[in-house]
């Protein structure tokens, strides 16, 4: 049986995709203005006997034809801090001509799930034209409690395409406590603030401590300059350097304040750190330490519409589930169950998400898989099988001919197990690593109903692909327990195992029972799927693009691009 190839057929020289192709990425109509929110809280409820509550804002929102709140994005939880100053950013399309209802939910975080601390509803339209920027809403939803309030910095986004990457380093910071008086160093780490229109400020970012020192120098920032400082050089940015403590009351060491026109100007002098404290009592002597740029580059960012109007080619790949949890085809209660009158789950994913994507990929041909099942005439057990029986030539001409080969394949073979990922994302990857240039990019839609098997493989090959041209989307079916799922969707935290960590994020995980009807019949909103299922590509793509340092170039139209390639599908027993 030779093993089938994963090539670019049909697609011999590169092209300009067309605005209509990009319409999953975009939206339906233009925003009046793009909107950046910065939020924190005071005064929250104490979830937690031993510590203090770690809270994280969920923010969703609702449009006006929309009858239920959608998730839009979550901040980063801080441990231990009833007042906490969220760093990461939400960015909202605003409209002024409809009624965006938006809610904050404030939540504990605990090893067992998450604990409610209260809500917040208004409207995008209120935030936007409060008097202030700095919107204050009073949390509620716990009977007979005070649930703090929610601060809402609300600042239009500039069209400023700026990065800035710059690393800091402080010395002779003095020491914090009177344990410290000489025994003891501190574990310094540095905050970022922008100054508003109102005179407050917002956090930007923030670095890790650095342990038992008095002349840290800090991991580099990389920041956008819409959110350093909302593209105005001379915008003023605050400098906090605090001593790190494990309950979360973190101590101020010292504070000094800048521009990024004076962060970027060589001939800035080392900024002295001030305690505010000391300088009411004694002005000349109130520094507590020296704070210095080390480097700082500033670059224009790049857009994923850039890499894609300018050649680069995007190729996507589909592995579907045949495990035995599925249930066979001829049970109705099967996620395979096949029948005339309505669509299983995979059929609904395969042609939601199929239709889609199958607009990026030029040749119209997609290498279509199964895995986990058991293959006649030999009853091997096969972990990645050609859906249309041809090993040569795995391809599928749209998402209509890969449901006419699952359909069949579901009836030919035996549903067996266990689940691994790890073959056919380590396949993805023997493709991928051929192709490092730029011009092309892979996408693997992997459809299952519950656990990996395998799971520290699967992280072991998530990670190897990290480094290469390659996003994986997990699309989850049925009912099962996918939290596991969460942990490989490392938003927030790198996907670590073997003491090795993930590049960058590149896994996507969608539960599809959370656009189905009740019926399971049929996907209730199309775009709110394609957001999903879209929403991390973009980003992807182009961290990828720029740690390897590609710029979109326009393609020779006469120069083949070939992605002819092995793609192996040897018989696991």
């Amino acid at each position: 049986m030779p093993p089938p190839q994963w090539s670019n057929t049909g697609a011999t020289s590169a092209r300009y995709i067309t605005d209509d192709q990009l319409a999953p990425f975009v939206k339906d109509f233009l925003p009046t203005s793009q909107v950046e929110l910065t939020l924190s809280c005071r005064n929250l409820i104490n979830a937690d006997i031993i510590s203090k509550s770690d809270p994280f804002c969920i923010i969703w929102m609702k449009e006006p034809w929309q009858d239920q709140y959608y998730e839009v994005t979550r901040t980063e939880t801080i441990d231990d801090n009833l007042n906490p100053q969220w760093v990461k950013k939400v960015i909202l399309n605003y409209n002024f001509e409809t009624i965006q209802k938006i809610q904050f939910e404030v939540r504990d975080e605990d090893l067992k799930g998450s604990d409610f601390l209260g809500r917040f509803e208004t409207t995008l339209s209120d935030l936007v034209s409060h008097n202030s920027r700095q919107f204050v809403g009073k949390l509620s939803g716990i009977p007979n409690r005070n649930c703090g309030e929610i601060v809402v910095v609300t600042e239009e986004v500039t069209a400023c395409k700026q990065i800035i990457e710059v690393q800091f380093s402080a010395q002779d910071i003095a020491r914090t406590g009177w344990l410290c008086l000489g025994l003891c160093s501190n574990d310094p780490f540095l905050v970022i603030s922008r100054s508003n229109e109102d005179g407050s400020y917002s956090v930007v970012a923030k670095t890790a401590p650095v342990l038992s020192t008095q002349h840290p120098t800090w991991r580099p920032i990389t920041i956008k300059a819409t959110t350093l400082c909302n593209g105005d050089p001379d915008r003023t940015i605050k400098l906090d350097v605090y001593d790190h403590r494990n309950n979360g009351s973190h101590k101020l060491i010292g504070t000094c304040h800048s521009s990024l026109s004076r962060l970027n100007s060589p001939h800035e002098p080392p900024m002295n750190l001030v305690d505010d404290e000391k300088r009411k009592n004694n002005p000349n002597n109130c520094t507590v330490g020296v704070l210095r740029v080390d480097k700082i580059n500033i670059t224009e960012d790049v857009t994923f519409l850039e890499y894609i109007r300018n050649g680069t080619q995007m190729h996507f790949a589909v592995a579907i589930d045949f495990t035995a949890s599925n249930g066979v085809y001829t049970d109705p209660r099967s996620l395979h169950y096949l029948s005339g009158n309505r669509l299983n789950p995979y059929e609904v994913a395969l042609r939601s998400v199929g239709e889609i994507i199958q607009n990026y990929d030029e040749s119209q041909l997609f290498p279509a898989f199964g895995f986990g099942a058991k293959l006649p005439p030999t009853g091997q057990v096969f972990h990645q099988f050609p859906l249309n029986d041809n090993p040569s030539h795995p391809y599928c001409s749209g998402v209509e001919e890969i449901l006419n080969h699952y359909r069949i394949r579901v009836k030919s073979v035996t549903l067996y197990g266990p689940t691994n990922f790890a073959p056919v994302i380590n396949n993805t990857i023997s493709i991928a690593s051929q192709f490092q240039d730029g011009r092309h990019y892979f996408v693997l839609l992997i459809i299952t109903d519950g656990i990996i098997s395998d799971m520290h493989l699967t992280k072991r090959a998530v990670i190897e692909a990290s480094s290469l041209p390659i996003s994986i989307i997990i699309v989850g079916v049925g009912d099962a327990d996918f939290d596991a799922m969460d942990e490989l969707d490392s938003d927030d935290v790198r996907l670590t195992v073997d003491g090795r960590y993930a590049e960058r994020d590149i896994v996507q995980f969608v539960p599809l029972n959370k656009f189905m009807s009740k019926t399971g019949s049929f996907i209730k909103s199309q775009t709110d799927l394609a957001k999903e299922v879209l929403a991390e590509i973009p980003e992807q793509l182009t961290s990828f693009m720029k740690s390897r340092g590609i710029r979109p170039q326009i393609q020779s139209q006469s120069v083949p691009q070939n992605t002819s390639s092995v793609y192996p599908t040897a018989p696991i027993s």
